[in-house]
């Protein structure tokens, strides 16, 4: 009996060790170092701000640990630049050492980040916003993944909702590089298929200021015009187009009527009211997930906007993702981080406004909203939506090989 009692007692404190052990190695798992990477300098300023409040929203819900281990963020700014961006990145992965890059924001940005993570195979990258279309559908990468759909599916129906409204001809205001040549073609490719025409296409440079040239372009016969600027970019021509005495009605792309333009303090502002658009969020979207997350966002960013910018949603995608993934091997980055991105592939993203999927390119497929711009009692600006539409995929429900990325002159319907 008393021999029964030893070795029971041995047993039980053996149990305590291991226990104990156990415990103090969970305690001891080193942190995961993700980098941020967003445009806090230039034109993108103000929404590079609002991804960075994205991001973190996604780690304040899991109160900073995933699966035992703490979330270490170590952010960089960039300025929408291609070289800028990848000399970021290049720091956080080559000298601060990071498990995993959340980023860039803007779309030549991602291509470049795209290619410098070919030189990095044992690092994942994730994207931040950067939505042009070349990031994912050209070459792509085996370890840069993007959960966010890109430029060309946000547009996708706008140009039948364009169309209904009565603008058979526009003119085309957007910034001369990778994202708004997408955001463009998604637009143009189901404007010009059912009839509408687009006589002139100006290119505007990322960062301008002096837009009185390109409004003295604007033909008298075109019944819209078709605007993709963002950020600063956007506040500019919009001033100088009230000034101008401009009236034509707007067109806008994903970027021009997200919360950070609409709250900008300028006369023009008000003539967005009636501006549709097409994007991955709708402010006025009324289910519980999206009123959770908007409830959410404000609880934690009362300095952020009326409700979450693009880059905040988007941002929170790719992070929520990033963290999901870890999750889901059990904060394994072994291998090469092999466990990690077969994960990644197999995720369901369960986001505020629908599931995200991945496509062989690691290219989400999500939902597209069709939106208007409104004014509420407040006199704030907001998009309600007019249309929702699923599951659209990189190539707009094309074969690929019917599909063309948008460039300069691709599409063209004058």
């Amino acid at each position: 009996m008393e021999s029964r009692k030893r070795t029971f007692v041995r047993a039980l404190v053996a149990a305590v060790v291991l226990t104990a052990a156990g415990g103090a190695a969970l305690a001891q798992a080193p942190p995961v170092k993700i980098g941020l990477l967003a445009t806090l300098e230039g034109p993108f300023a103000a929404g590079g701000q609002d991804g960075i409040r994205g991001a973190e929203l996604a780690v304040r819900q899991r109160n900073g640990v995933v699966a035992g281990r703490k979330i270490e963020i170590i952010k960089a700014s960039s300025d929408a630049k291609p070289d800028v961006a990848v000399n970021a990145t290049r720091k956080l992965v080559e000298q601060d050492k990071v498990d995993i890059m959340v980023g860039p924001l803007s779309g030549s940005e991602g291509i470049a980040v795209k290619e410098y993570s070919k030189t990095q195979p044992n690092i994942t990258f994730i994207n931040g916003s950067s939505g042009a279309q070349a990031t994912t559908l050209v070459n792509p990468s085996p370890n840069f993944f993007r959960f966010n759909t890109d430029g060309g599916q946000w547009m996708m129906g706008l140009g039948k909702a364009a169309l209904d409204k009565g603008y058979k001809r526009v003119m085309v205001i957007a910034e001369d590089y990778a994202f708004p040549y997408s955001q463009v073609q998604g637009f143009m490719a189901e404007y010009c298929r059912l009839g509408g025409k687009v006589p002139v296409k100006a290119w505007v440079p990322l960062g301008g200021k002096d837009y009185s040239s390109v409004i003295a372009r604007v033909p008298k016969d075109v019944d819209a015009l078709v605007v993709v600027l963002g950020g600063a970019d956007a506040v500019n021509f919009l001033n100088q187009y009230e000034q101008a005495g401009g009236d034509k009605p707007l067109i806008g792309g994903s970027i021009t009527v997200s919360q950070d333009i609409l709250n900008y303090r300028g006369k023009r502002r008000e003539s967005l009211v009636g501006t549709i658009a097409g994007a991955p969020i709708a402010d006025a979207y009324d289910t519980p997930e999206w009123k959770a997350f908007v409830a959410d966002y404000k609880k934690n960013f009362p300095d952020g906007y009326p409700s979450p910018s693009l880059f905040a949603l988007v941002y929170y995608f790719n992070m929520k993702a990033t963290l999901d993934g870890l999750e889901a091997v059990k904060g394994d980055l072994s291998d090469g981080q092999k466990k990690y991105r077969e994960a990644l592939t197999k995720l369901v993203l369960k986001t505020p406004v629908g599931d995200v999927r991945l496509d062989q390119n690691r290219q989400a497929i999500g939902t597209t909203f069709i939106t208007e711009v409104v004014k509420d009692a407040q006199g704030n600006l907001y998009n309600k939506v007019l249309r929702k539409l699923d599951n659209v995929n990189q190539t707009l429900g094309l074969p690929p090989a019917e599909f063309k990325i948008g460039s300069r002159d691709e599409p063209n319907c004058p």
